[in-house]
């Protein structure tokens, strides 16, 4: 069996992202998707003493009906020191924060003209942190023209997936006859979010992967691994 996953690489997605790619024989970066402005396409969550903070990567415009790979970072402004001082400063008391900034902020450093460059080569990053070894594919390399559903069908055909695992809200929009009237099973991830030592107080979910190595470590594998994807 061919478990195939397919979603847009964010900037330092969650650890649910992740799990997705390691949950997957194959997974499918949908980077030639249309851009959609506040997801996680360039921005995150890290934790803060007061909750939660926003890093942003500024884009140049404009950004309406653009697809992700064709996306342009801006630099008329400093983000990346903004982003270096709001990391050190909510993780450099963690325990495993010289673990990963260095190679993080060389990532940053190199200053990509695109985002797909900058997310890919972070995301590349942490799955050799978590190693996770699952086979990766752009969708812009598949030479699929279609659109919603009929995409997604499309581009677990192409790479002969038996399952495309869904997350939970693809109830909400997926065209489940395309799958039923095919070999390709349809099922639903329902992602239950792990707990873990977390800087800051109360435990809140759903930070960035980093949230979970600075904090974990060598056990952010483990974690990861151990989670269960319930599925329905």
């Amino acid at each position: 069996m061919t478990n195939v996953m397919i979603r847009q690489p964010g900037y330092m997605p969650n650890i649910g992202f992740f799990k997705k790619i390691e949950s997957s024989d194959i997974f499918v970066f949908l980077d030639d998707a249309q851009f959609v402005k506040d997801r996680f396409d360039n921005r995150n969550k890290i934790r803060i003493d007061e909750g939660f903070r926003w890093i942003t990567v500024p884009l140049k415009r404009p950004v309406f009906g653009i697809k992700l790979n064709e996306i342009s970072i801006s630099y008329e402004n400093d983000w990346i020191t903004e982003h270096y001082d709001l990391i050190c400063e909510s993780y450099r008391n963690s325990d495993y924060f010289s673990s990963y900034w260095y190679s993080i902020k060389n990532i940053l450093k190199k200053k990509p003209k695109k985002l797909i460059d900058l997310n890919l080569d972070l995301i590349n990053f942490f799955n050799s942190e978590l190693k996770i070894s699952t086979k990766t594919i752009l969708s812009s390399s598949m030479n699929i023209s279609s659109t919603k559903t009929q995409k997604l069908f499309d581009i677990c055909s192409k790479v002969n997936a038996s399952c495309y695992i869904s997350g939970i809200s693809g109830h909400d929009y997926l065209d489940e006859n395309l799958f039923l009237n095919s070999k390709i099973n349809l099922i639903y991830e329902n992602f239950i979010h792990p707990t873990y030592k977390q800087l800051h107080g109360k435990f809140i979910d759903n930070m960035s992967i980093i949230d979970l190595l600075m904090n974990m470590g060598d056990s952010s594998k483990t974690i990861l691994f151990e989670l269960k994807n319930f599925k329905s």
